[in-house]
């Protein structure tokens, strides 16, 4: 069990005639079939024999042990049966069949350790997505007055996974949402970030304003990272129809409103959480049928050939439609066939939409003023 998630137990053996295995012991089997019809245009010499201990080796790049043990068998058999076809076995024939046994060992093996690595990298992503799956719950669909989905894209294959996060609760002070990206990669990324969000599920209930939850996130972050360790997250509260934006260190959303795109830069910036950043919050006035995107840098960052995918100029047209899920789908795989599904970074969407005042529980508006920077 990993952060009170139960995980299924992984499967103690596994089918070893897998693509990759088969695509070995085809290789393997030309090779064995050409070195033989070498050997007979040899005229029933035996001059040959000697290369079939590559036959083994050539399986090992890619599969199995099991596989490559098969292959090096037949290969020993065949090379055996041109050494005494040739006219008896002498010193050099033995050679040669003792030299193919080797191989066929020494391929086994090898195939041997790189699959316990591959299951063990296996394993350990398993382990990994589990806890960050723990630590993402999923969002929506509704939280208050706003429409809700979130969206993990991986960039990775192995263990490596990212600290993105992102939460959204319906708390007496309104909707508020925080999305972040923990510096790092690994489980130790994925422990940060659910402290981040352990915290900010307990302080998001208990403070009113939104930049003492800041400063909770801040203090919680210092007590476990490094010198060189921080948490960017920008913080959003919805709240009678009025949008507050803390931004520490984090890219800026996007709103989308009546086919425009706008960048909702903070009016300062601020650093990340775990340097004590003092945020001036931005504040906006929401309109019916609004859309906010949150996203982390890994969208940012999506390129192909030098050339950044052009969030802000398609976000409308991805995202302007259908339900909020829809848009980040789509999104997805605009993003995905963007960068010919090579991501640099993993990224954590979520999009956000105002269905108006009467969608949600009534709440009181807040002190400061609409439409201006808080002090």
């Amino acid at each position: 069990m990993l952060f009170g998630v139960p995980m299924a137990k992984l499967p103690a053996a596994r089918n070893p005639l897998t693509t990759r295995s088969r695509a070995g012991l085809g290789a393997a089997l030309v090779l064995l079939v050409a070195l033989s019809g070498l050997a007979v245009s040899d005229h029933g010499e035996a001059h040959y024999v000697g290369l079939f201990a590559i036959v083994p080796l050539v399986a090992a790049v890619f599969a199995w042990w099991q596989p490559v043990l098969g292959v090096g068998v037949l290969a020993t058999v065949v090379g055996a049966g041109f050494t005494a076809a040739s006219g008896g076995v002498d010193a050099a024939g033995l050679i040669n069949v003792l030299g193919i046994a080797l191989g066929t060992g020494l391929g086994a093996e090898v195939a041997r350790m790189r699959q316990r690595q591959e299951e063990r990298v296996a394993e350990l992503w398993k382990l990994a997505t589990v806890a960050q799956q723990a630590v993402l719950r999923p969002l929506g669909p509704q939280v208050g007055a706003l429409a809700v989905a979130g969206r993990y894209i991986s960039a990775s294959t192995s263990a490596d996974i990212g600290g993105d996060l992102y939460e959204a609760l319906d708390t007496p002070y309104g909707v508020r949402i925080i999305i972040g990206d923990v510096r790092g990669k690994g489980l130790d990324a994925v422990r940060l970030a659910s402290i981040v969000l352990g915290s900010y599920r307990h302080v998001a209930y208990e403070r009113a304003d939104l930049r003492a939850v800041v400063t909770d996130l801040d203090r919680a972050v210092a007590r476990v990272v490094g010198d060189e360790d921080f948490v960017t997250a920008a913080l959003v509260e919805e709240r009678g129809g009025t949008l507050t934006i803390v931004n520490c260190g984090h890219p800026a959303p996007l709103l989308l409103r009546r086919g425009t795109v706008i960048t909702l830069e903070p009016p300062s910036p601020a650093p990340p959480l775990g340097f004590m950043p003092v945020a001036r919050p931005r504040v906006e006035r929401l309109e019916p049928g609004d859309r906010l995107l949150l996203f982390t840098d890994g969208l940012g960052e999506a390129r192909r050939d030098g050339e950044f995918f052009p969030t802000t100029d398609r976000a409308w047209r991805l995202l302007g439609h259908g339900t909020v899920g829809d848009g980040l789908a789509s999104l997805e795989t605009a993003l995905v066939d963007w960068v010919q599904g090579q991501l640099d970074d993993d990224i954590a969407l979520v999009l956000l939409e105002y269905a108006g005042p009467g969608a949600g529980p009534a709440v009181p508006m807040p002190s400061w003023e609409v439409g201006a920077a808080g002090s």
